[in-house]
């Protein structure tokens, strides 16, 4: 067998896994039927679909001729640091770490924390762009999962609100 792309392969793998993952997962719940779906209907379908269109990706892959054969490049670990980093610190600042004395310091910190944080994956960081990012990002949470949604968490660190 002869991969012709090396990046749709391991791309159209990981979406299969992915969606194998998720439909497996989703028969603890119960599925129902088309009719009458129950809470495990959806990510069956959805993690069908996606699996469907790994396959089909990892299939065109081994069929389709590309010039060099895409071949997979050097791993980015700068932004995958990164990106992984601002993710952890999101949810730490968040909801905090009770365990080791950790306050959560809610939905406005923890949304500068991580756009701050991300945006030193790119190459060029600059520290004006992300506090405007984050203050954007920070007013459309507030009023979306807040405001309109009426969600339950904390929005400002707790010893500011009590």
């Amino acid at each position: 067998m002869n991969i012709k792309s090396q990046k749709d392969f391991f791309a159209g793998l990981l979406y299969a896994v992915v969606g194998g993952a998720f439909a497996i997962g989703a028969t603890n719940y119960n599925i129902g039927t088309g009719a009458r779906m129950g809470p495990g209907y959806f990510p069956l379908m959805l993690g069908v679909l996606l699996g469907l269109i790994g396959l089909y990706i990892m299939f065109k892959s081994l069929v389709m001729e590309t010039a060099d054969g895409d071949k997979i490049g050097k791993w980015a670990w700068k932004p995958l640091f990164f990106i992984i980093a601002g993710n952890l610190l999101f949810g730490v600042l968040l909801s905090g770490l009770p365990r080791f004395g950790i306050p959560g310091m809610g939905l406005i910190v923890a949304i500068y924390g991580v756009t701050i944080v991300v945006s030193k994956a790119g190459g060029e960081a600059n520290i004006k762009e992300s506090l405007i990012l984050a203050t954007i990002l920070s007013t459309i949470s507030y009023l979306g999962f807040i405001k309109l949604l009426n969600l339950q968490f904390p929005v400002w660190p707790s010893f500011i609100t009590g």
